[in-house]
């Protein structure tokens, strides 16, 4: 299977999920996310504000910075890695590219973890996103490199996403049912 075809039938598959579910499996990965990463209390790290069918971090972002992190939210520039700006609960937002929320600042932060949402992914911990390219183009700009951990679906793993050169495996992925290293 291609990935055009392949992000047609996982986009499919998000769309059929129930709100419930998401609201449920969110929660787990949550919980699995501060078990195996408790760093996550106190580190910078971003995270996305989703899109329909992906998972929702943003009240276990909430809950983190309450804990003394320091959170981000990606802003996406056509071309360009990504911006990361500061965000907290109550942050003034704006309507970003595809109408995506983003903290409504010119100020941006370098984040030391990016939870970053899986279309698809593999267990060599290749992801499959949207198609952009922009994480992957963001994380071969960052110096030092963030830790890159994949959250999505159990649903959505591929027996390969067949990889291009300019892919970039995850440091780990984190579904509502299993936990994939990979650093």
């Amino acid at each position: 299977m291609n990935r055009r075809d392949a992000r047609q039938r996982l986009r499919a598959m998000q769309r059929e999920l129930p709100p419930d579910w998401i609201a449920a499996a969110s929660d787990t990965i949550a919980a699995t996310l501060e078990e195996t990463l408790p760093q996550l209390r106190s580190a910078s790290f971003a995270f996305t504000w989703p899109m329909p069918g992906e998972p929702d971090l943003r009240e276990a972002a909430a809950r983190w910075v309450a804990a003394g992190a320091r959170a981000a939210l990606p802003e996406t520039v056509r071309g360009q890695p990504l911006a990361f700006r500061p965000w907290t609960p109550g942050s003034a937002m704006r309507a970003g590219i595809w109408n995506i929320p983003v903290p409504d600042t010119a100020e941006t932060v370098t984040p030391q973890i990016l939870l970053i949402p899986c279309l698809g992914f593999d267990a060599a911990g290749y992801r499959l996103g949207n198609g952009g390219g922009f994480y992957d183009r963001t994380l071969a700009a960052m110096t030092p490199r963030p830790l890159a951990v994949g959250v999505g679906w159990s649903q959505a793993a591929l027996p390969s996403i067949e990889p291009e050169p300019h892919d970039i495996p995850m440091d780990l992925i984190v579904t509502e049912c299993a936990l994939i290293w990979r650093r």
